[in-house]
């Protein structure tokens, strides 16, 4: 019984301990630039080829499609 309460008490101290140490944050800016992925614009991809116009009606369309008010009208 000793030897369990022992060996609980040597875990407990344990995962305790894990917690302590400190991480380095993940620097995405180094010298004043950005050091991450580049973002692209939501258009700019092989659906839309770069049209802004067809990705806003095709999220407009979208839109609409979810709008449960519209829907029920119909």
């Amino acid at each position: 019984m000793k030897k369990m309460i022992m060996a609980t008490v040597a875990g407990a101290v344990l995962v305790l301990a894990a917690g302590c140490g400190e991480k380095q944050p993940y620097i995405v800016y180094k010298k004043g630039e950005y050091q991450g992925k580049p973002d692209t614009r939501p258009w700019d991809n092989d659906q839309f080829k770069g049209d802004r116009t067809a990705w806003e009606k095709a999220v407009k369309a979208r839109n609409a499609g979810q709008n449960e008010y519209a829907r029920a009208t119909n």
